[in-house]
């Protein structure tokens, strides 16, 4: 059966085998159709590829039914997200380079970080807000290589993240290079692996999985604060011990990358795909709600989450029940679930089994 990389999956195809977490927790059983959400729920579990069904491997992203939201459609058409998207197509391509010199040793162990930070700094000039910042994010199409948009846009939520954690100026300059430099590693990983469109063997699984390890090889040998080099090893652990490389608990990752960890997966996980826009913000805080506490560190997710739900405060949404209405109070004990005003009536959706948010319009 082939093994195919989590962010070339479509829904329709088919699960040949059990998938597990690094330590053994059943995450998808054999023999399930694959939804939009059980894809996000293998992203949020850092799995890099899974085992499809032969007959089902060739399903593409046009047999699957294009949604777009209006809310993304309104935000593409706007003159602001037009600018931005220009700036961050220049940023790619000036951050590509300044990182091609440090994997190519021709930066002689000195990472200019002033140059690098730069290129984020544009970004969030002005009066970029949060929400401004995820909304233009979340509607980024994918790059033929992903690896720096990825990167980039690691940084940016990292730095807004910091700024949420009241985080004095030299440690937020950090943490936004531990976003920009976390999947260093991938670049030494064979670029016909990482873009490979399909069909993925055993080694070529093992040997993607190596980028934490590569990562931090690249950057040890460099003037990096060590933080920005335990962030390229450790981004994929987790504080339960069900992470990769070394499986390390909470007390042994490196807090920026705790907070890289989780920049790292939002991003995966609302970030449009080739088949559809970005995944409601909402959907994403149920499954980091309902999986990930004990997988983060609580000073950090709850802060996160928190801050996230609070900049769609006041937005109409669509319910699943197709119902529409305006997010009016948040409920701190169950996030992804808030109060809406719908018509005359109130809806708490803590209380209203089966009803979630199903987009921002």
């Amino acid at each position: 059966m082939p093994r195919i990389l989590t962010q070339d999956l479509v829904p329709g195809m088919v699960i040949s085998e059990d998938v597990y977490t690094y330590n053994n927790q059943l995450i998808l059983p054999k023999d399930m159709v694959l939804t939009d959400k059980a894809i996000t729920k293998l992203e949020f579990y850092s799995i890099l590829s899974v085992r499809i069904k032969e007959e089902t491997a060739s399903i593409t992203p046009e047999s699957v039914p294009q949604k777009e939201a209006s809310y993304s459609e309104k935000i593409r058409a706007s003159a602001e997200y037009k600018k931005f998207k220009q700036t961050f197509d220049e940023s790619v391509e000036s951050f590509s380079s300044s990182i091609n010199d440090i994997v190519t040793r021709r930066s002689n162990g000195h990472v200019d970080t002033e140059t690098m930070l730069s290129e984020p700094t544009k970004l969030l000039s002005g009066n970029m807000s949060g929400l401004h910042l995820f909304d233009m994010l979340h509607n980024m199409r994918m790059y033929d290589d992903p690896t720096y948009a990825h990167c980039l846009n690691v940084s940016l939520i990292c730095n807004v993240f910091g700024k949420w954690l009241g985080m004095p100026q030299g440690d937020l300059d950090t943490l936004t290079l531990c976003g920009l430099l976390h999947d260093v590693g991938k670049l030494h990983i064979p670029e016909k692996i990482v873009t490979k469109p399909a069909k993925l063997t055993d080694e070529e699984y093992s040997i993607i999985k190596t980028h934490t390890i590569e990562g931090f090889n690249i950057l040890k040998e460099t003037d990096v604060n060590d933080h920005v080099k335990n962030a390229a090893l450790m981004h994929h652990e987790r504080c339960d011990g069900s992470g990769y490389p070394l499986g390390l608990t909470s007390d042994r990752i490196d807090r920026f990358a705790k907070i890289v960890s989780i920049a790292d997966v939002y991003d995966a996980m609302t970030s449009a795909r080739c088949y559809r826009g970005p995944l409601c913000p909402f959907q994403v805080i149920g499954i980091f709600e309902s999986e990930g506490l004990q997988k983060y560190d609580a000073q950090y997710i709850l802060v996160f989450l928190e801050y996230i739900v609070n900049t769609y405060l006041n937005n109409r949404v669509r319910l699943s029940n197709g119902l529409e209405g305006e997010i009016v109070l948040i409920n701190k004990l169950d996030l992804a679930h808030p109060m809406v005003h719908v018509g005359s009536h109130y809806l708490d959706l803590s209380h209203e089994h089966g009803v979630f948010i199903e987009e921002i319009i």
